[in-house]
């Protein structure tokens, strides 16, 4: 009798594929409230890499971090007209405490503009204070009427930057700078994920900014996913709070802003994009456990597995080792798989008498026997060719899937085919976006005809992408 396969295989059933993988790779469980999540050990291992990682480029950038509160008095949101009717359907809303009515309900904050601002208000007072660039590691919440784990959640977690400037231009320039140098070369260079830089309709935008921009990937059934946004603010949240400064010329000034996220959505992504039908595969930049170093059995395979272990750690490599050998080694070796460590290095009794270890990649498949004492020189080697490998399948993936179209019928029709479509926003435009979302089809950016980001919603030769979504 054949063996049953460990997760749905995605050809049939792709969302339970990503439910079964969730579960058995031992990332995340659902919360006891509907639509929230509790992060096991392994899948926050994998926000915590992609901390560390966007940290260092976010500060690399300028921005500090610091930390606003929890519950935002609901009257903060209403300053700012289109902000709290954007996100009025998705707000938890505190209205007793310390088991009395509040004089003032308290929203949990669903991202945190308008209470950085109050604070924004009172910290800028000159053209002196400026820039004012802030990061928060926090969580939010936003009720969710569908969740699915990591992709849309209650609560979850993020980061959020709110910055303050002197003029537009200077704001304009650092969310765009935010939206390619944090977060597309983090996606690209560390989650190994192609993705499309661009910019977001009037439909889509955030709510509250003059402008959206965005990064897409694609997924592998075809559908697109938001892995983060850089909003310019313009001066909207800056008359709601009355944020100036004293300029140069001695007047008082308006500050310009801009604000910016990315999530644990990234993790579903990193799923979606690069998992197969055997398990998770992580690219070995964000990969909390780069190689997994195994004992098949024996007293003398454990003491050489440790000693790797300790050799590898001092080479810098990060490395977990599996002496387990009271468990199976088939079982242990599909759960490795299953979370898809980059590599795995097998120690048995012939192993040792060969001086050879047994090397199985996660990401192209296969094993061979290499020296053990080869191993801290070969393995960074390694780890550089499967990168470069998920982020070349990340690419041809997108390249092959998506099709030049000219009428929103066409658009349509490659979208429901698990594609996406690109076609001239003039042809497009405000009507046929509101044609197209009666299909649940969305336009997921605007693109230049270059492929870069446009300078305006309606430049000349604007291209709009079009997907369905996440």
């Amino acid at each position: 009798m054949a063996k049953a396969p460990v997760l749905t295989p995605q050809a049939d059933d792709f969302p339970r594929w990503y439910q079964d993988l969730i579960t058995k790779a031992e990332l995340a469980d659902n919360g006891p409230v509907r639509g929230t999540m509790v992060i096991r050990p392994y899948g926050y291992g994998l926000w915590e890499r992609m901390q560390q990682e966007m940290d260092a480029r976010i500060k690399e950038a300028g921005a500090q971090n610091a930390y606003f509160p929890l519950f935002i008095p609901q009257s903060y949101l209403t300053k700012e007209a289109q902000h709290v009717e954007g996100f009025a359907p998705e707000l938890a809303v505190v209205t007793r405490g310390g088991g009395k009515e509040l004089e003032e309900p308290v929203v949990v904050r669903p991202t945190s503009e308008t209470v950085i601002n109050a604070s924004f208000a009172k910290w800028v007072q000159s053209y002196r204070d400026l820039p004012l660039l802030i990061n928060q590691w926090a969580n939010v919440v936003r009720w969710e009427m569908r969740p699915r784990v990591f992709l849309r959640t209650t609560e979850f977690l993020w980061q959020e930057g709110h910055t303050a400037h002197a003029t537009y231009e200077e704001a304009r320039d650092y969310a765009a700078y935010i939206h390619r140098r944090v977060y597309a070369d983090f996606m690209e260079n560390v989650l190994a994920m192609d993705v499309v830089l661009g910019r977001k309709t009037p439909q889509e935008r955030f709510a509250g900014a003059i402008n959206t921009l965005t990064l897409e990937a694609m997924m592998r059934d075809g559908k697109a996913l938001q892995m983060g946004t850089s909003h310019e603010l313009g001066t909207n949240f800056a008359q709601a709070f009355g944020t100036q400064y004293l300029s140069k010329d001695g007047n008082q000034e308006l500050v310009w802003q801009t604000s910016w996220g990315s999530s644990t959505r990234m993790v579903g992504g990193l799923i979606m994009s690069h998992g197969d039908d055997n398990g998770l595969r992580v690219p070995p930049r964000l990969a909390s456990v780069q190689v997994v170093v195994m004992a098949i059995k024996g007293d003398e395979a454990i003491t050489k597995v440790r000693e790797i272990g300790e050799r590898l750690k001092a080479a810098g490599i990060r490395v977990q080792v599996d002496d387990r050998v009271d468990t199976p080694f088939g079982r242990r070796a599909v759960d490795w798989e299953l979370k898809g460590v980059p590599v795995r290095i097998e120690i048995g009794p012939r192993d040792l008498a060969a001086g050879t270890a047994m090397l199985a990649r996660r990401i192209p498949g296969g094993k061979e026997p290499v020296a053990i004492d080869s191993l801290a020189g070969l393995l960074p080697e390694v780890f550089e060719e499967d990168q470069a490998r998920l982020l070349a399948e990340s690419s041809a993936r997108r390249v092959s899937r998506t099709t030049d179209v000219a009428t929103v019928e066409e658009a349509a029709e490659v979208a429901a085919a698990g594609g996406w479509a690109r076609l001239p926003w003039a042809t497009l435009g405000g009507e046929g976006e509101a044609k197209l979302a009666e299909n649940a089809v969305t336009v997921r950016c605007l693109l230049a005809e270059d492929g870069s980001v446009p300078d305006s919603d309606d430049a000349p030769g604007t291209v709009a992408v079009v997907a369905r979504a996440y």
